[in-house]
Formats: C-alpha cells, structure tokens, sequence
C-alpha cells in the first residue's frame, strides 16, 4: 500500500509549519515535507515532528536571485555554497534526510560546470550529516530555461558525478508534462531515485484529475518495490482537507 507525504510548500500554508504538519497528521498522511522552512524555529518544527512521529523527509535550497535556485549560476557560486550549508544545517537539525539543490534558470556548459562542482560541494558537506542531495528536472512551461531539462539530464549529471549520495528527485508531474509517459520513465530512472512527487497533469491539481492515471502510477510504484512515502505536491483551491478524495479512496480499493 503506498504512503503519502504531505508537501507543505503547497498544502496548508496559511499557517505556521509546526501547524501544518499537525494539520496533515490529522488528515492521514503519513509524512511531511517542505520547501523553504528557514524563518520557522527548528524547536516548533521539532516539537511538532514528535508529537505526530512524522519525518520531514526533505526541503529546498533558497530560491535565489532568480527564484529557481542558484547551483549552476555563474558569478554566484559562494552564495549557492552557502545556500547547501543552511539547508543542510536545517536539515540535520529537524532530521530531514534530503535536501534538493535548486540549480537555477540557465544553460551552456559553463553553468554545467558550475553545477557540477557545487554538486560536489553538496555531496561532501551532506555526507557530515548522512544526508542526500536530490536534483530535480522542472518542465519547461512552468519553468523556462531551469537548467536540468528532464530526467535523461538529471540521470546524466548524477552518472558523470558517481556519488552515492546524489539522487533524482522524480516529480511524477514534471515528468508527465515534459516527457510524457510517468510509467516508463519512473522504470528506467527507479535505481537513481530518492524521492517521487505527484500532481495532476497538466493543471497541477490533486491527482484524482488530468490526463495521468495515478491509480495506475500508485500501484504500479507500489509493485516496484519502492517504500517511502510520495509527496503530494499540488495546487488547491480552498482547504487541503477538501482535495484528499484521492488518498481516502485508494486506502480502501488497496
């Protein structure tokens, strides 16, 4: 039966974290994670992630100058250093074992470079903590120009660096807007994973929409092999506990 992780970068977000993951334990999800959580006290986080036995399973570097991140941007390369050390700081601290490095809205070899050697600055400095570094492909609609274009890229970048501790963070609803079929690509991509995330596609609403079958993608990650949970990231309109349909159904069909 698959798990679920509430993504707190989209879901409740009119209140302060510590309450949004005792919102999403009340609503059955069975772990959290965030994006940028660092004007939040890591004592709230704290007190809240014990009192619901949840694990934030992952959170983002700062946005940057661009609002993408800041990993393959020439000229920035001590700011984006800085960025991995506080995230991997926040990380250690709430006991969030991911933290996905934002590279930015850019391209050329220069900024693969750059990328590159901040990757491996990341994987150095995460190994510390026992913590993973994830890179995540955006689709191009949503994110021109961002400078890891699709799975086949990411996949690429983490072969050329050959750290055990860099994984693909597999965004069903990138991927389905970008590559298309989410079913044979989650295959071929399945041994560099480190976490998957959904939406619909392409409206980036619940999953129980659009033009991907995630009863299907469900099951089928389900059978893979694959345990942890996967991380509803997506847009609502009015409360999250309105859009969990999805979830509360697929718990009694499985």
């Amino acid at each position: 039966m698959p798990l679920f992780s509430a993504n707190l970068g989209f879901l409740w977000t009119d209140r302060p974290l510590a309450d949004a993951i005792r919102a999403a334990y009340n609503s059955g999800f069975d772990a959290v994670e965030c994006h940028f959580p660092y004007q939040e006290p890591v004592s709230d986080v704290l007190t809240a992630l014990q009192e619901t036995n949840f694990q934030m399973l992952g959170l983002n570097t700062i946005r940057g100058p661009r609002n993408a991140g800041m990993a393959a941007l020439p000229g920035w390369q001590s700011e984006a250093r800085a960025s991995i050390d506080q995230a991997l700081t926040y990380a250690n601290q709430i006991g969030a074992p991911n933290v996905h490095v934002m590279a930015g809205q850019v391209d050329g070899q220069v900024a693969e470079n750059i990328y590159m050697e901040n990757l491996k600055y990341a994987s150095d400095q995460a190994d510390k903590y026992n913590v993973s570094i994830l890179i995540e492909p955006l689709n191009p609609f949503d994110m021109p120009n961002y400078f890891l274009r699709d799975t086949v890229h990411a996949l690429d970048i983490i072969q050329q660096l050959g750290r055990s501790n860099i994984k693909l963070m597999f965004d069903c609803y990138h991927v389905g807007r970008a590559e298309g079929n989410v079913i044979q690509r989650f295959d071929a991509c399945l041994k560099s994973i480190g976490h998957v995330q959904f939406a619909s596609v392409p409206d980036r609403g619940p999953p129980s929409k659009g033009s991907v079958d995630y009863r299907k993608v469900f099951v089928h990650i389900d059978k893979s092999g694959w345990s942890k949970p996967l991380g509803a990231e997506y847009i609502v309109n009015g409360p999250p506990e309105n859009s969990l349909e999805w979830m509360y159904s697929l718990v009694h069909e499985l």
